[in-house]
């Protein structure tokens, strides 16, 4: 059976320049997609990422990698949007890595897609109106 599930793993400073998920692809055949990265050389890793393949090899993966030491999370936290405070402005278009926002061009209305949505949170300080909110 297939899985497909999106995780926060932290390195520890001794795995940052480790092929850690090149392991993943090689030897359990799992896919990913990077959401998120912030890795420091000699200091500390963090990547979100949606991690795809059979359940079993999963399950290996997962083992392996808190084996070697990385940290593992779900992804646990949502970003909503609070429909009547949002003003339609546009400022969270501008600073989205993901493309989750999308102003319509005939109605000028933002439109949010919360499937590409990877809860980074820099919407929520740049939203004048405070219509985004975090839950976990």
């Amino acid at each position: 059976m297939a899985v497909s599930k999106r995780i926060v793993l932290h390195f520890p400073r001794r795995l940052v320049e480790r092929p850690i998920i090149y392991r993943l692809v090689k030897d359990y055949d799992l896919e990913f997609n990077i959401l998120k990265a912030s890795i420091t050389p000699e200091e500390e890793g963090l990547l979100v990422l949606e991690l795809k393949g059979d359940q079993k090899e999963y399950d290996k993966g997962i083992d392996f990698l808190i084996k070697a030491g990385v940290k593992i999370q779900a992804l646990s936290q949502d970003i909503t949007r609070n429909e009547e405070r949002c003003t339609n402005c546009g400022a969270c278009v501008t600073v989205c890595p993901t493309g989750a926002f999308k102003l319509e061009p005939k109605t000028r209305i933002v439109l949010f897609d919360n499937d590409k949505c990877i809860a980074c949170g820099l919407c929520i300080p740049a939203c004048p109106p405070r219509a985004m909110e975090v839950h976990f």
